[in-house]
């Protein structure tokens, strides 16, 4: 059978289109995004400019994935929290671990995606409850940064961020 342009065409339309749909299926965070959240220990995050664009502020976080949400504690001044405060809630997030994203060069962007709104959690009871998540997950270190972590929050050094997938 001889190959011609349409018979190309064809093959690389079907190839586009089935490519498109697997990686639609990471961005709305369903399948690969949501297995990837209750293995991984770290997460990538960078929040969506108003323009569309991801900032140029990128980090790996630690997280618990806890009721649909992905919930961060990061210091009160990070630029993390700043966005949320500026009203950039719209935030990229990538799920793996790739070491310190300086030296990454951008490998965590081939990992599960999905984008997320945040917004700033003040509810102490819900602080507790997460923390407690933290304390199962992140096991050994735990020791020395879970005090640092309720402290932080207590004293408002620290805030609680919950993304929720969109």
């Amino acid at each position: 059978m001889s190959t011609n342009r349409r018979t190309l065409l064809k093959q690389g339309f079907a190839l586009t289109a089935s490519t498109t749909m697997l990686s639609q299926l990471s961005v709305a965070g369903e399948l690969p995004a949501k297995a990837a959240l209750e293995k991984s220990s770290l997460i990538y995050l960078s929040p969506i400019l108003s323009n569309g664009t991801e900032s140029k502020c990128h980090g790996e976080v630690w997280f618990v994935y806890h009721k649909d949400e992905v919930i961060v504690v990061t210091q009160s001044d990070a630029w993390r929290a700043q966005a949320v405060r500026r009203n950039l809630t719209t935030t990229a997030i990538w799920i793996g671990e790739f070491g310190v994203w300086s030296r990454a060069k951008n490998r965590f962007k081939s990992a599960p995606y999905l984008r997320a709104t945040g917004q700033l959690e003040n509810d102490r009871a819900f602080h507790a409850s997460v923390l407690a998540k933290y304390a199962e997950k992140y096991v050994d270190e735990w020791g020395s940064w879970g005090p640092r972590f309720e402290k932080g929050l207590a004293e408002g050094t620290r805030v609680m961020l919950r993304y929720r997938p969109s």
